[in-house]
């Protein structure tokens, strides 16, 4: 391309007006102007934020039944004195039950936020995350125990 039909290129499209671009709104197009009215295309149902939150907290149930269930299949052990095995099963179980208990605390936690988030739909993004991090500061997860090579 000849640098004559570049600058000329360039000149057309100055002529035009250039094109903006604008991030922060969609283009409304119901009239196919752009009023910042919001489309048909973003959609947000407080119903479905609520049942995402209220499914998210049941799992909180269904993890305390499981951690149920592992309680009562500890029960017979004892304390593990005298025996290493029983006592490195019991530091695993105690391992295990402090994180299922901890799953379980988090799906709490986050079903509220969520079911919270969708009935107002009046937090920012920021907000969100904000709470979000909470959680995840709150409830990280566990060290490792036993298992571990130690020194190798």
């Amino acid at each position: 391309m000849a640098w004559d039909e570049w600058e000329q290129l360039k000149a057309d499209v100055a002529a035009r007006g250039s094109a903006r671009m604008q991030l922060n709104h969609l283009p409304d197009t119901v009239s196919g102007g752009s009023s910042g009215v919001t489309s048909d295309k973003l959609k947000s149902d407080k119903k479905v934020w609520a049942k995402a939150g209220g499914d998210v907290k049941g799992l909180k149930d269904d993890v305390g039944k499981a951690l149920g269930k592992l309680d009562d299949g500890q029960s017979g052990l004892g304390d593990g004195a005298g025996c290493e095995s029983a006592a490195a099963q019991k530091e695993l179980f105690d391992s295990w039950k402090q994180y299922v208990g901890d799953v379980g605390g988090r799906c709490g936690e986050l079903g509220g936020l969520l079911e919270r988030s969708g009935h107002d739909l009046a937090m920012s993004d920021a907000d969100v995350k904000a709470e979000l991090d909470k959680i995840k500061l709150k409830y990280q997860d566990t060290e490792a125990v036993g298992g571990q090579a130690k020194g190798r």
